[in-house]
Order: structure tokens, then C-alpha cells, then sequence
């Protein structure tokens, strides 16, 4: 039955990791450019500071799969791993949330503020984007599921 887990959770650990690091790829390739009234503007995820923290919590989830890969297999550092998917669980989550934001405000712009839809210009950016956006969310439901697992792994030590 140890097996089983240790299989299990090594296996969402590596998909969580996957979908983490697609998501991290196709948002820094994601960049378009067009021009509006000769006039020509670039469209990179570097624009906005929200895909740079979605970026960034990608990249530290990144890392932090291998590492805890390791950890998990010892039971003194078991409540360490778990903290530690908390954070990255809570991490990913803040991060898809402020970049969907981001994301839906360049799709359909801000009639209130005055911001216009820029989509429509740079559409391979807006799909790298979306693509960037799908993957972050499976990292995170991945990781909230190696979460809920760790959990049970736990409060339930049965061999």
C-alpha cells in the first residue's frame, strides 16, 4: 500500500510539474505585434507585471516539484512537504487569478476606463496567452490535488 502512494503521488507531482512548466513556456513565447495608426506596438507577456508573476510562480512550482519528489519519500520531512504544497497550491492560484484578469481585460476591454480590447490586433498573442492560462489552471488543480492527497497521506499513515 506504501507503494501505491508513493506511485500516486509521484505521479501528480510530475503532471502538476508538466502542466507548470507548459504553462511557464508558452507564456514567455507568447508575443505578437501590430500596427494601429502607423503605428506599430509590440505585444509580450513582459507588458504586464501580472503575466510576469504568473511567470515566476510557474518557475518557482518548477523547481520546487523535483526537490519535493525527494522530500516526500522521508516521513520526518512529510509535514514540511505538505507546508510547502500549501504554498505552491496558494501560489499558483493567486497567480492564474491575477493573470486571467489581466487576460479577460485585454479580450474584452474596459468600456468604463477606456480600455479597448487589443485581441483583435495581436490575436497569436491573446492564443499563446489563453494556451499559457489553460496549462497554469491544470497546474494548479493538479496541485490541489497533490494537496488533498498529501493531506490524506498525513492524517492517515497506514502503510
Amino acid at each position: 500500500m506504501a507503494k501505491i502512494k508513493r506511485i500516486i503521488a509521484t505521479l501528480l507531482r510530475l503532471i502538476a510539474w508538466g502542466a507548470a512548466l507548459s504553462a511557464a513556456i508558452v507564456m514567455v513565447t507568447s508575443h505578437d505585434s501590430a500596427d494601429v495608426l502607423n503605428l506599430s506596438f509590440d505585444a509580450k507577456y513582459t507588458n504586464s507585471q501580472a503575466f510576469v508573476y504568473f511567470v515566476i510562480a510557474n518557475a518557482i512550482a518548477i523547481g520546487f516539484s523535483p526537490i519535493a519528489l525527494f522530500l516526500s519519500f522521508s516521513t520526518q520531512l512529510g509535514r514540511l512537504v505538505f507546508l510547502l504544497d500549501v504554498c505552491m497550491t496558494l501560489l499558483l492560484t493567486s497567480s492564474i487569478s491575477a493573470a486571467m484578469a489581466i487576460a479577460d481585460v485585454g479580450k474584452k476591454g474596459n468600456s468604463h476606463a477606456g480600455w479597448l480590447p487589443i485581441c483583435g490586433q495581436v490575436p497569436k498573442f491573446c492564443d499563446h496567452v489563453t494556451g499559457a492560462l489553460v496549462a497554469g489552471f491544470s497546474a494548479s488543480v493538479l496541485y490541489f490535488l497533490l494537496l488533498l492527497y498529501s493531506m490524506h497521506t498525513l492524517l492517515d499513515p497506514k502503510p
